[in-house]
């Protein structure tokens, strides 16, 4: 009986160290967001390009990797209604380069913004 106590007794205490260890470790989030929502809204909200712009060109110095989808189409419109034709292009460039899904519509605007090329679709 003293034996069958001492065996639930380690088992109940390793099952909850197992359970404390896994709180511990949660998974990382797949992308930084850094500030990116915020800027979206206040675009929405018609703020400062200028404050926006600046806001996620500091948020991107800072995520380096793992940078979400929409984050550099979203400054290539900032730079466009800026009258910043090149980031604007550079930044649509690399939209459609981390996320592919984003080809016909980063294609849609790098013609509407000077690129001479006809998008060519598979």
């Amino acid at each position: 009986m003293k034996g069958r106590r001492f065996y639930h007794s380690v088992l109940s205490a390793f099952i909850l160290a197992v359970c404390f260890s896994a709180c511990e470790s949660s998974p990382k989030p797949l992308y930084s967001w850094g500030s990116y929502e915020l800027q979206v809204y206040a675009y929405l909200n018609g703020e400062s390009r200028g404050d926006q712009l600046t806001a996620l060109e500091r948020d991107l110095e800072k995520i380096e990797t793992n940078v979400p989808p929409g984050f550099y189409a979203h400054m290539g419109l900032l730079y466009a209604e800026m009258g910043n034709a090149a980031e604007a292009i550079a930044c649509f460039t690399m939209e459609k380069t981390l996320f592919p899904e984003a080809r016909v519509f980063m294609d849609f605007l790098l013609v509407n913004y000077g690129r001479s090329a006809t998008p060519q679709y598979e």
